[in-house]
């Protein structure tokens, strides 16, 4: 019944599909970074199947196969052990994002396409080598972000491109974060590296200014700011005395402007886009709700959107049709290596900015 229904969303979004396609055979590896109970609880879609998974962290691999009653048997202590054993197609990376390189030299060269958690690299260092690396061996490398998921962001992008019913965007406003990882409780395993500047690469401004810098490019049509600039600070330096906490960074364009503002000191979690053009803004305030208001109007208008259709809705089922040839990933595209290069560019410049104090200029 699942795949009866998978075949029917696909055949209304246009999506090629073979009766004869198997599911993609992939490999999950490192489990320190908790958005990996996004696969390893997900609902059998019948489209990837779970082949191995690396963890050398015995106990987090405990811990984690039975909150999710998976086998131990498929937990693997380092990649060659498990390409020894199995040939996934494709790899999901969620350890810290100073292993992504290392993830993508075990696996490019085996043609094993690749896709990362937020953000894609830890610095333009190892954005190049794996860029270098995607292109030589021909394998897909993708970059995976919640807001990629979002039906309020995709609304947006499509009423700004073409004739924008709110004129040419002055002003992009990307609101994310949390009250802090220690505060929300996340496990220590992920807490270690997400507050190590060379693990991570910074703090907030990594963990949560990369989602503005994916959104921003994304509005831009790929361009690149002519600027960057940003304040960094620690409000809590007792509790992350090595990493900022708290990140603002201005991005410069000629006729628009992007504010990000990550943080680990927000009140609440949020996920959250005000975007502002010459007549009218949207407002996503969440995967579903927008918030709309144009020239003429005396009042907001409040629509609430249905999720995405398969296999737009999740990061797994775009792998696996990826990873199929049913959907061509575009340069444009959030997951796509292009937008992810220059989202490392622009945190690199937001570390450069806050440590000179001064404006960076992009190549």
């Amino acid at each position: 019944m699942k795949t009866l229904l998978i075949i029917v969303f696909c055949l209304l979004s246009g999506i090629q599909i073979s009766m004869a396609q198997s599911p993609v055979k992939i490999a999950v590896v490192g489990l320190t970074h908790s958005h990996v109970h996004w696969i390893l609880g997900r609902a059998d879609k019948g489209d990837i199947e779970m082949v191995g998974i690396v963890e050398p962290n015995e106990d987090l691999a405990r811990r984690f196969t039975s909150r999710h009653g998976i086998s131990m048997d498929l937990v693997y202590p380092d990649m060659e052990s498990l390409f020894k054993e199995v040939k996934p197609e494709a790899v999901t990376a969620f350890g810290s994002i100073y292993e992504h390189l290392e993830v993508v030299q075990a696996c490019a060269p085996r043609g094993i396409h690749v896709m990362v958690e937020k953000p894609l690299a830890v610095s333009m260092e190892h954005a190049l080598e794996m860029q270098a690396l995607a292109k030589k061996h021909d394998i897909h490398l993708l970059t995976n972000y919640e807001t990629t998921w979002y039906a309020s962001n995709h609304e947006v992008k499509k009423q700004v491109s073409n004739d924008s019913p709110i004129g040419p965007l002055r002003r992009v406003v990307i609101n994310d974060g949390h009250e802090g990882p220690m505060e929300i409780g996340v496990n220590q395993e992920f807490l270690d590296w997400l507050t190590d500047p060379v693990q991570n690469g910074g703090g907030a401004v990594i963990d949560f200014g990369c989602y503005g810098a994916n959104l921003m490019t994304w509005l831009m049509n790929g361009e690149k700011p002519i600027s960057v600039t940003a304040e960094l600070k620690q409000i809590k330096p007792e509790i992350y005395p090595e990493v900022d906490d708290e990140a603002t960074i201005l991005l410069d364009y000629p006729e628009t402007q992007g504010v990000i503002q990550a943080s680990w000191n927000w009140p609440f979690s949020r996920k959250d886009m005000e975007v502002y053009g010459k007549t009218g803004y949207y407002i996503a305030k969440n995967d579903t709700r927008l918030i709309s208001r144009t020239a003429g109007e005396d009042l907001e208008k409040e629509l609430t959107l249905p999720g995405r259709a398969y296999p737009f809705d999740d990061p797994f089922s775009y792998l696996a049709a990826v990873v199929r040839g049913t959907i061509k990933v575009s340069p444009g595209d959030l997951s796509s290596l292009e937008n992810n290069m220059v989202v490392v560019e622009i945190l690199d410049a937001a570390r450069e900015s806050a440590e000179k104090g001064q404006r960076v200029y992009l190549k």
